[in-house]
């Protein structure tokens, strides 16, 4: 096999394992690597929720469409921006744009967005208990 190959070949193991190990890191939403399937992270529910709240029935991993049927309703403001991951090379997960949306009188929800090419995305990754709407950032 010539050099090439080889360097080729080293190469692609070299990205793929990088791609296999890289963690979370953007602190919004990050996950502790030691948080295992079916875990829900320390950090992805904040707050008391308010009485009555419907965002005690929501859990981490919905898809943007039970949201909104569990909630009844659209949210009242909502905004997209690109999380730190967008940069990270060879990143292809889900969660190179977040979407934040604002429930009056609940809080406000964030959601991975998909990948810097639009593809993925709609899954809850948190929530903010805040009655008030002061976690709502545009």
């Amino acid at each position: 096999m010539s050099t090439f190959r080889h360097l080729a070949i080293v190469a692609l193991a070299s990205v793929c394992a990088a791609c296999a190990t890289t963690g979370n890191s953007d602190s919004a939403a990050a996950a502790p690597q030691t948080a295992g399937a079916g875990e829900v992270p320390a950090d992805a529910i904040v707050g008391t929720p308010a009485p009555g709240s419907k965002f005690t029935r929501l859990t981490i991993g919905m898809d943007i469409q039970a949201v909104q049927q569990v909630m009844d309703r659209v949210p009242d403001r909502q905004h997209s921006y690109e999380s730190g991951k967008r940069w990270i090379p060879f990143y292809f997960g889900n969660d190179a744009r977040r979407m934040q949306v604002l429930y009056k009188g609940q809080g406000c929800l964030i959601f991975a967005d998909g990948n810097a090419w639009g593809a993925g995305g709609g899954e809850l990754i948190r929530i903010e208990h805040d009655a008030s709407g002061a976690c709502y950032q545009p």
